[in-house]
């Protein structure tokens, strides 16, 4: 099995890029002890929709999400939205704390917000070069899948401070007719 990095980030794309010294500021008013030292910017090229960075400051990996420029559907881009969701649900379930969020565009163009960072592999249709599960593996891996999804879906939303997200009643008939 190979033991180079999985998923690791590149190059910002230009039509990506900004400037990460002009939110230094202000996360050191929303991260407490954020470190000083040098500052790193880097972009993950995959996935289709929000674009994640990985921000280093001091030593410290961070993950900076932010749309796309030139978006058009907010709701499928509301950095708010999924920050509120994460920090209702990061007490009950296992997933990255927000750290910070910034609706000033004049930062960096656009809302966005930071979170912790994950340590992982990223499973995708393909599995990265060199990676390989034995089929006892393999079942492990998708039951645990399973059960994370069940835990996941048997959260009491309510209890979460997740009810006021959005109109739970009718859900699934909106969906099936959007998708008619």
């Amino acid at each position: 099995m190979s033991t180079a990095p999985l998923d690791q980030p590149g190059a910002v794309r230009d039509e990506n890029s900004f400037d990460p010294l002009r939110i230094l500021p202000f996360l050191k008013t929303q991260i407490p002890g954020l470190a000083d030292g040098p500052l790193e910017l880097k972009q993950f090229q995959g996935g289709a929709s929000n674009l994640t960075y990985l921000l280093k400051i001091g030593g410290r990996e961070t993950i900076l999400r932010r749309p796309p420029s030139g978006t058009k559907a907010k709701t499928a881009h509301d950095m708010g939205r999924e920050f509120r969701v994460m920090q209702k649900l990061s007490p009950h379930f296992p997933c990255p704390r927000p750290l910070a969020y910034c609706e000033d565009e004049s930062l960096i163009g656009s809302t966005f917000y930071v979170m912790e960072k994950f340590q992982g592999v990223i499973l995708r249709r393909d599995l990265p070069e060199g990676l390989g599960y034995a089929p006892d593996q393999a079942r492990r891996l998708c039951m645990n899948l399973i059960d994370t999804l069940i835990r996941l879906h048997t959260l009491d939303y309510e209890q979460a401070g997740l009810s006021d997200l959005g109109k739970p009643a009718g859900y699934v008939e909106r969906q099936v007719d959007g998708w008619c």
